[in-house]
Parts: C-alpha cells; sequence; structure tokens
C-alpha cells in the first residue's frame, strides 16, 4: 500500500506526487481496484496523462483494463448550492460570474484541505464534496459525518463574509446570495471515468439523496437526512441538531424526517474547534434576506400627523438641502459603497482622457471657473425638458488622443471623499417607498454599466485585423472602426460617466406617486414643471443643483474642466433622465422619430470625416443613448424571472400602496394581469428588440431579448396566480400591522401622505 498524502486531496498535487506516481506504476499489476483509486485520491491527477501514469494503464486500450472503481460502504456527501445565483447572474457580466464563482469555491477549498474534505466537483454554482472516502491524518473513517458538518458550516460562513465583501466589486444584491446545504450519510461507488477527460465521480441513492437535502432546504442552513444526524448523536453532537418542523417530500424518496444543523461552540470533544468560526446564525439570515422592505403602516403613520421627514431634502418644494452627510441603513450603506468605486473607475478615465488631450493640446483655453460655471447657472431659466435636444455632438474621432496610451492616474482624497458625500446625500435623498427607492437607482446604473461595457467594445470590430500591418496602423484602423461602430460612446469617458451618473439619480426624490397624479393633486412640484415631465425635471434640479454647491468643486474640476465638457455633460444627462419619462406620448414620438431617422432611413454613402458623417454618428449616438437609459430604467423586465418577479411586486405593493391612501383612483389589483402582458408587448420586447437593431450591443441585446420574450411567455401561464398571490400578501401584511400583530414590513406609506408629494 502506498501512504496517503491529505494535502493533495483538494484537486492539487501534494508533495510527493512524482515519487507516488513512479510507485503507482510498479505496483499496478498487483494493486487492487480499492489501492489504485486510493493512489489516484492522495496524488490527486490533475490531467489525463497524470490518470494513465497513476493507474498504469492506457486509456485507448480500455476494453481490457479494470476500471479505477470501488463501493464506500459509509461516506457523507454534501451538496452545496447558491440560493439566487441564476438570477444574480442575469444581472451581470460573465466576468462578474466568475468572479464570484473563483472566489467563493478558492475558499471552500482552502477548508477542505485543512479539514480533509474530498472537494468532487462543481457543477455550475453547486459544490459538491464526500468524506469518508479513505482515513487520513485529519479524520477518520468513523467521523466523516462531523467532519462534514463542520465543513459545510464554514462553507455558510464564509459565504456570507465573502459576499459582503465583494458586492462593492460585484454589485448591489450579492449579499442577498447565500447556500442552501444538504448532506447525507451511506455508501457510494466513487472511481474514475477514463476517456477524453477523465473525472472522478460518484454514483449511488446516497448522491441522490444528498442532493435532495439540498434542495428541499432552506437557504443559509444546513439539511441532513436521519442517517447523518444518527451519526452525529453517535459522536455526541446531539446539540447540534434541531429536528424540523414538518417531513418533508423528497422526489424518488417520500416522506422524510430531516435535521436543520448548527454546530455549537463549547464542546472540547470538537477537533480543531479554534480553526472553525461560529458567527450568529441569525444575523447571517437577516442580512442576507433580499425580501425585507423597510416600512411604515397607513394607521401608524397618519396617527403621527403625516409630517414627512423627507420634506427638508426637497427642492421643489422650496426647503435646502441640508449640508450634512445623512446616516444610511447597512444596505444603503453598502450600496453608496458600490456606486463610489463605480464612478471613481469612469471618472479616473475621464481625467486620463483629458491628460492625452491636454498633452496634445496645452492651451488653457481648456479651463473653466466655478464663477463662470454659477453665472451660467443664474442665467439658465428655463425648464429642464426645454433643454433637450435632437442631436448631442460627441468629440470628434482624433486618432492621436484614441491611440496614444493614457497616463496612470490617481485621484486625490479630496475628490474622493466629495464623491462620496455626494452619493451618500443623494441616497438619503431616496425615499423608502418599495420600487422607486435607492436600490432600484442602483439597479439601473449596474443594468446601464452592463449595457456600456458591450458597447464600449463591440464584437463587430476585426481586432486582428491586417496582421501584416504595423501595430501603429493597425491600432488607429481599429480605434476608428470602435469609434464608428459605437457611435463615439466608446471614445468618450465623460459620456459613459453621464449615462452611469443619470441612472444613479433618475428617480431621486420620487415619492411613489406617478406624475399623472401629481398634476391631478395640483402639487407644488408639478405646477412648477408645468405638468410636464414632474418626477423627472424635478430628480436633475435636485441632484444638479446640489453637484453646483461649493462643497464640491473639486469634483465638478475632475468632472469638466471647460465650458464644452460641461455642457456635454449636462446636455447627456439631461437627454437621459427625460428619456425616463415613458408616459409622455409627445416625447415618446419625438424619441421614436429619431431613432427611425438614425436607424431605419436609408442614408447616402458618407465620406469619412465629413460634416454629415458626423452628423449621422451623432444622432445615432444620441438615440442609442437615450435607449440604454431607458433599457436599464425596465431592465428587470428583460433579466432572470426571479429578478422580474421581485421588482414587479415591488411596483405592485407602490401603487397599491397609493391606492389605500386615496392617492390613485384605480385598485392596481384590477387589470394588472393584462397590464403587464399589453407592456411587454407594447413597450418592453419592442425596446430589446431596438437594442439589437442598433448592432452596438453583442450579446447583451440577445440575452435581453431573450428574457424580455420567456418573461412574457411565463407571465402569460403564471400570472393570474402571482396576482392574486401578491394581493393577499399585500392586504394580510398590511392587516397584521395595522393590528400590531406582526411587524413583517411590506410598504413604506409615508411619503404617500404629505399633500404636496
Amino acid at each position: 500500500k502506498t501512504s496517503m498524502d491529505v494535502a493533495g486531496i483538494n484537486g492539487t498535487h501534494g508533495p510527493n506526487h512524482a515519487a507516488g506516481k513512479r510507485r503507482a506504476s510498479m505496483t499496478t499489476m498487483i494493486a487492487t481496484p480499492k489501492i489504485r483509486l486510493r493512489n489516484y485520491l492522495s496524488h490527486s491527477p490533475l490531467d489525463d496523462d497524470d490518470v494513465m501514469t497513476v493507474a498504469g494503464e492506457t486509456t485507448l486500450s480500455i476494453a481490457g483494463d479494470e476500471p479505477i472503481a470501488d463501493l464506500f460502504p459509509s461516506t457523507t456527501v454534501m451538496f452545496a448550492d447558491i440560493a439566487g445565483f441564476t438570477a444574480w447572474s442575469s444581472e451581470r457580466e460573465p466576468s462578474q460570474v466568475f468572479k464570484l464563482l473563483e472566489s467563493l469555491y478558492r475558499s471552500f477549498d482552502e477548508v477542505a484541505n485543512r479539514l480533509g474534505v474530498f472537494k468532487v466537483e462543481t457543477i455550475g454554482d453547486c459544490y459538491v464534496a464526500v468524506t469518508g472516502l479513505y482515513p487520513g491524518e485529519v479524520n477518520k473513517f468513523d467521523d466523516h459525518a462531523t467532519i462534514m458538518a463542520r465543513f459545510a458550516f464554514e462553507c455558510l460562513y464564509h459565504m456570507h463574509e465573502l459576499t459582503k465583501k465583494l458586492e462593492t466589486a460585484l454589485g448591489p444584491g450579492t449579499t442577498d446570495l447565500a447556500l442552501r446545504v444538504g448532506l447525507h450519510s451511506g455508501p457510494v461507488t466513487a472511481g474514475v471515468l477514463r476517456g477524453e477527460k477523465s473525472r472522478f465521480q460518484l454514483f449511488g441513492d446516497t448522491v441522490n439523496t444528498a442532493a435532495r437535502m439540498e434542495s428541499t432546504g432552506q437557504k443559509n442552513r444546513i439539511q441532513v437526512s436521519e442517517q447523518t444526524a444518527g451519526l452525529i448523536r453517535n459522536h455526541g453532537k446531539n446539540h447540534w441538531l434541531t429536528p424540523r418542523d414538518h417531513m418533508i417530500t423528497a422526489k424518488g424518496k417520500g416522506t422524510m424526517q430531516t435535521y436543520w444543523l448548527k454546530p455549537r461552540r463549547g464542546s472540547s470533544s470538537v477537533k480543531h474547534d479554534s480553526a472553525i468560526h461560529f458567527p450568529p446564525m441569525q444575523k447571517m439570515i437577516k442580512e442576507n434576506d433580499g425580501n425585507t422592505i423597510p416600512v411604515r403602516t397607513l394607521t401608524n403613520y397618519a396617527k403621527k400627523g403625516g409630517s414627512d421627514r423627507w420634506a427638508d431634502l426637497s427642492v421643489s418644494e422650496g426647503s435646502s438641502i441640508h449640508q450634512n452627510t445623512p446616516h444610511l441603513s447597512t444596505k444603503k450603506a453598502r450600496l453608496v459603497n458600490w456606486n463610489v468605486d463605480l464612478l471613481l473607475q469612469l471618472l479616473t478615465k475621464v481625467v486620463a482622457r483629458r491628460k492625452v488631450l491636454e498633452s496634445l493640446d496645452p492651451p488653457s483655453r481648456r479651463r473653466w471657473s466655478a464663477q463662470q460655471q454659477q453665472f451660467k447657472d443664474s442665467k439658465r431659466a428655463r425648464m429642464v425638458l426645454e433643454e433637450v435636444t435632437e442631436i448631442i455632438e460627441l468629440p470628434k474621432f482624433d486618432v492621436k488622443s484614441v491611440t496614444k496610451d493614457p497616463p496612470a492616474v490617481v485621484l486625490g482624497e479630496r475628490v474622493k471623499r466629495q464623491l462620496r458625500d455626494y452619493i451618500t446625500r443623494i441616497a438619503a435623498l431616496y425615499h423608502e417607498v418599495p420600487f422607486h427607492n435607492f436600490e432600484h437607482a442602483s439597479h439601473v446604473t449596474m443594468s446601464a454599466h452592463k449595457l456600456l461595457k458591450r458597447i464600449i467594445r463591440p464584437e463587430e470590430v476585426d481586432y486582428e485585423k491586417d496582421n501584416e500591418a504595423s501595430n501603429t496602423n493597425k491600432q488607429k484602423a481599429i480605434a476608428h472602426d470602435l469609434h464608428y461602430c459605437s457611435f463615439g460612446i466608446s471614445s468618450d469617458p465623460l459620456t459613459q460617466l453621464a449615462i452611469v451618473f443619470s441612472a444613479l439619480i433618475h428617480d431621486v426624490d420620487h415619492t411613489g406617486l406617478p406624475n399623472s397624479q401629481l398634476v391631478k393633486e395640483k402639487a407644488l412640484v408639478a405646477i412648477k414643471y408645468h405638468n410636464m415631465s414632474v418626477a423627472e425635471q424635478n430628480s436633475v434640479d435636485i441632484a444638479w443643483s446640489m453637484l453646483m454647491e461649493p462643497k464640491y468643486e473639486d469634483l465638478r474640476t475632475c468632472i469638466w474642466a471647460s465650458d464644452a465638457e460641461r455642457r456635454r455633460f449636462r446636455q447627456l444627462v439631461v437627454n437621459c433622465i427625460m428619456a425616463t419619462d415613458i408616459m409622455d406620448k409627445d416625447q415618446q414620438l419625438i424619441r421614436k422619430k429619431r431613432w427611425d431617422r438614425a436607424f431605419l432611413e436609408e442614408t447616402t454613402e458618407l465620406s469619412i470625416g465629413s460634416s454629415t458623417e458626423d452628423l449621422d454618428v451623432n444622432r445615432k449616438a444620441t438615440s442609442a443613448i437615450e435607449h440604454i437609459i431607458q433599457a436599464s430604467d425596465v431592465a428587470h423586465c428583460m433579466q432572470h424571472w426571479r429578478i422580474y418577479s421581485k421588482w414587479n411586486e415591488r411596483l405592485f405593493q407602490e401603487m397599491y400602496a397609493a391606492y389605500k391612501c386615496g392617492r390613485a383612483v384605480k385598485d392596481p389589483a384590477n387589470g394588472w394581469y393584462e397590464g403587464e402582458i399589453w407592456f411587454f408587448d407594447n413597450y418592453i420586447i419592442p425596446l430589446a428588440r431596438k437594442l439589437k437593431e442598433c448592432g452596438v450591443f453583442g450579446v447583451a441585446s440577445d440575452e435581453y431579448l431573450t428574457y424580455a420574450l420567456e418573461n412574457r411567455k411565463e407571465w402569460e401561464v403564471k400570472g393570474r396566480q402571482v396576482c392574486r398571490d401578491m394581493l393577499e400578501k399585500v392586504i394580510q401584511l398590511d392587516r397584521n400591522a395595522r393590528t400590531g400583530y406582526s411587524n413583517s414590513p411590506i410598504v413604506d406609506l409615508t411619503p404617500l401622505y404629505s399633500q404636496n408629494g
């Protein structure tokens, strides 16, 4: 028998790997299948050559070979699935998906290595592991269940901690992800499936039952079978187990008694307790519950006289914005961190691009003082809506500036502090209504950035163009194609920043009431904006007025350094946010005509660099930018069904709250099913098709259209029942909250009691 190398059990070669291969080769003819398999497990070969060497056999002559497999009578198998992963990944770039999985699986692998757990495989977002295949320095045959219990709980803890750390990089909703773990103990058949891609595999009813333990479990919990629970009891750990309140029904197994597993402190008989961290389970569950919405009930609020704690933040109502940075909830603070990080990345690119331009064109005409900015603002008396322009002029293609390597840029601490302070105050200006809140703004921001990343590197460009040409000429050709294929958006970081900035601020101070209701109530904010695009104009004015405060001078200097840059940034913000008012039929018609002229009307062949070509490119850019923000605003309809369902329910809650407050004539429950069908057919699906037609969003446009069609189809089948469930939930929770029976959150009605919205 060869010695076991526990350090190599987790997919990496042990220190004695080479020697082990030589020993295995010499003893192949006399080794039993069990010895050969344990030798394989000990040295964990990484490729087919290793499989053939360790086994001492050639896979090409497999017909007469003895398979590398055996029966192991007593093991514990774990399945750990990431709850919510599929929906989460539909909102993100592939690179972000893999960053999450690599980070989590690397952490799990390290724990497995330490505890003597064998990682079998990962299937998508499911991690499969086993104990009890062989004895070693850490675990024995008879304690495989307790070892796996420790491993499962450590995986829960690492999942909890890592998602909190990664949310800044991976975006809002990352901390809502959680593991759902299942354990079962029993015999397995284990072996190496040899072939073109040799793999270690487990088979048997134990594997199937472990999978059922996971699928019938709950997130942030470990469910174990009766068999696993018995082994844990035998090792004096009965205090780790809590029977489930009811029997579960598992496919192919019938009804089963199962247990929740929670290893606890204080047992001196548990080996390696010092290496295992035990955070409060309830805290983990609470922090990872992404379905909780802060609330204040209608009755309780009415008793307080209906004062609006947000009134002092509303510019539209004539009150000044407070100067102190507000205190935010933990969740809002995490969203702020993510938004700050994203805007810092974009702002750094803006400054780097500007330095390149200044190195090519150094005159001081580029500088723009704060006094000039304030003077210009004081002269602007027209409404925001009147600033919307047919064509936004983006910078012309400059081959020198786009092919020159940008300098390394490090933004100053004052700029970073000012950006953080600004976004924190923006977050505070979002009301805690169910839908039009800061989480929604962050979701729109993330969706806009995802589309921008697609448009920044179009797939249509030939990146291998003219291999024989010099690097400089090749660079110029690619830069030219990138510029015109993306309508100039890829060449201008300021445009990219403006789009993301607009997504962040587009619903600032939204009270949860539609413009039509504000107009009907003759709210002051509606009167101020002549009953047109009321909420949208209000958001622009609030966010822009705050940005122009003296305390953000360093931040403004980074965003724009000339009058031209300032005007272009302002114009982009105005056009973007006004485009989110999809209920204004006149503006919708104007945008439709602009799209048709840009993408559907035939144009004569244009000469490169001509003013006509620049006009055509700018028209397409203007329309594409508006559609980026429109698609991002309703991106939940073009993402996974769970994402759509989450935001659809929140919008229903918001509109139902308005109805219950007497600030909406129609009960949203009447016709919600038909309304969603109409919205898909007349807005969402046509919008998704436009993203595809303009040809610059790559596979993202295919993804959006596919999800839109699938969600529409699923809503047609399930929608009526979903409507009944949403109505039942909102009525019951509101009734419970009124009677004091439950503090379960449902909707925040606070802003809806403000008489002027």
